[in-house]
């Protein structure tokens, strides 16, 4: 146990396995949050209430810690402020990344700019104020291109635009990116195509180390939502060599000499291995406190401390090499009624954990950014398929219960609005779709082959399996299988068709 301490910035979800790590290597921890209720602060040994936002208020803490308390480092993952961290770690005089690589890896201008000049495959990009320069700079680039805040995380206010047809679409994207933004700059850049990573690094007196190389599950367009990340990668060595290359060289490009760094990574069709963007710090979506060390059976965490710390980070050398998968739980829009379904889910060989991120009576919405979303489950196991499985049917197993007659729900459910949101299912088969054009809203029966359709729903369930488990958790009789039901089926998902049996029913009993 050693005498020095530990300023963690942020005390949520994510950064959880920081404030243990720190604890693990002997600090006292102290962690800042603005919020009082953040789960983190229970972990630590001291709270700081300060707005991480407020990086003046955050160096002249570490300061104060620095003259008091010995304080040893600054340090955060998975949040927006790794420019506060370094800020904070100058003004205490404490190691740490310099102050103008941190800068450019939070404001994605400069980075854009420092990835141009040292010719490092990144997108054609125009910085933009307003939406005047926003439609200037579509003009310039070919479509598609992306919408997004120079300075936010978790696709928050990031949107794809086909095409200048509908202008309508260009003037709501370029108001979410720049309300996402803290300094109200957004940017215009040209659309990656093709698959998607996340990478985690350490540089250490600028040798850097790669640690863990993740396949992101990106769906929903325009949004970019991720669904869940695997580890290890299955793409072929050649493009994770690619991948790695020009990920290394996008944060020498930015300065990182010693500290962690965090890649969100493309290889687009035609122009193979490009940077998305990059961060100085390491990952949050549970990978670099959950995935990885699941995977390699090392804690990353405990070794960007000790960068942060001046020290070494010891041996990064994997000691084993398992499959962690981490997928997300999400609904459609509604008010919760009930949460069942956890323990089940908690069951499964292979489950490690469950993050539920909603409670009864909370307000939920199909999500357009990475935070909005009910759970996230993550597996682990020598098996790739295994673990996958696992992670998925977990969800299924998880089920988030509307409450009857929500507005918001019978909106999305008849369709009006959500456009962009595919439906749960589309019937294939002709004898299916001749019965479901015959049912009224006074007849109702089951469809005769509904188990002979293929699409699955966005958390993997098939028709069939989705129309049984309504059965099994409402009873549905026959006569309620009217052409209202199917279509909230169809819409909405398991979902969907408890909210439309419960809402009927409630509606039977006014």
């Amino acid at each position: 146990m050693n005498n020095d301490s530990i300023l963690i910035l942020g005390a949520g979800i994510m950064q959880i396995p920081a404030i243990k790590a720190a604890r693990n290597l002997g600090y006292r921890v102290v962690v800042a949050d603005v919020n009082a209720e953040a789960p983190g602060i229970r972990e630590a040994d001291a709270y700081a209430a300060i707005d991480l936002k407020d990086y003046r208020a955050i160096a002249a803490e570490a300061v104060r810690l620095r003259k008091e308390e010995n304080l040893a480092a600054v340090f955060t993952a998975g949040t927006d402020f790794s420019s506060t961290v370094a800020y904070a770690a100058v003004q205490a005089g404490l190691p740490g990344v310099d102050y103008p690589a941190a800068l450019a890896a939070s404001n994605k201008i400069l980075m854009r700019r420092a990835f141009s000049e040292a010719g490092v495959p990144s997108p054609a990009f125009y910085p933009v104020k307003n939406e005047l320069e926003a439609f200037e700079a579509c003009e310039k680039l070919e479509f598609p291109v992306v919408i997004k805040p120079v300075d936010s995380m978790g696709s928050r206010g990031v949107i794809r635009i086909n095409s200048m047809d509908d202008e309508l679409a260009v003037h709501d994207a370029v108001r979410k990116a720049l309300d996402a933004s803290r300094t109200s700059e957004a940017l215009v850049e040209e659309f990656m195509d093709g698959p998607e990573f996340s990478l985690d690094a350490l540089v250490y007196k600028g040798e850097i180390t790669i640690c863990g190389f993740a396949d992101r599950h990106i769906f929903f367009p325009p949004y970019f939502i991720e669904m869940g990340h695997t580890m290890p990668t299955i793409v072929s060595e050649e493009m994770q060599k690619d991948v790695i290359d020009v990920f290394c060289r996008g944060i020498r490009a930015l300065g990182i000499d010693n500290g962690a760094a965090k890649g969100d990574m493309k290889f687009s069709s035609g122009k193979g291995a490009m940077v998305g963007e990059i961060a100085a710090r390491l990952s949050g979506g549970f990978m670099s406190g959950w995935t990885f060390p699941y995977h390699s059976g090392i804690s990353l965490t405990e070794a960007a401390i000790r960068i942060s710390a001046g020290r070494a980070p010891g041996s990064l050398r994997p000691l084993t090499a398992r499959v962690s998968a981490e997928r997300a739980a999400i609904s459609i829009p509604g008010r919760v009624g009930d949460i069942t379904g956890i323990e089940d889910a908690r069951s499964l060989d292979g489950v490690m954990d469950i993050f539920l991120h909603t409670s009864i009576g909370d307000r939920v919405v199909f999500p357009i950014n990475n935070v909005q979303k009910c759970a996230n489950i993550i597996t682990v196991s020598d098996d790739y398929q295994i673990a996958v499985d696992a992670a998925e049917e977990a969800v299924r197993r998880i089920l988030i219960r509307l409450k009857p007659f929500d507005r918001q729900t019978r909106n999305f459910l008849q369709r009006k609005g959500w456009e962009w949101v595919p439906d749960a299912f589309s019937l294939e088969h002709p004898d299916n779709i001749s019965e479901f054009e015959k049912l009224t809203a006074d007849e109702g029966r089951l469809l005769p082959f509904i188990d002979e359709e293929s699409k699955a729903d966005w958390h993997g369930w098939r028709l069939g399996e989705a129309f049984r488990k309504v059965q099994l958790v409402t009873g549905c009789a026959d006569r309620e299988l009217n052409r209202g039901f199917w279509d909230a089926l169809l819409r909405g998902g398991v979902q969907g068709g408890i909210w439309y049996i419960d809402t009927i029913r409630a509606e039977e009993e006014i």
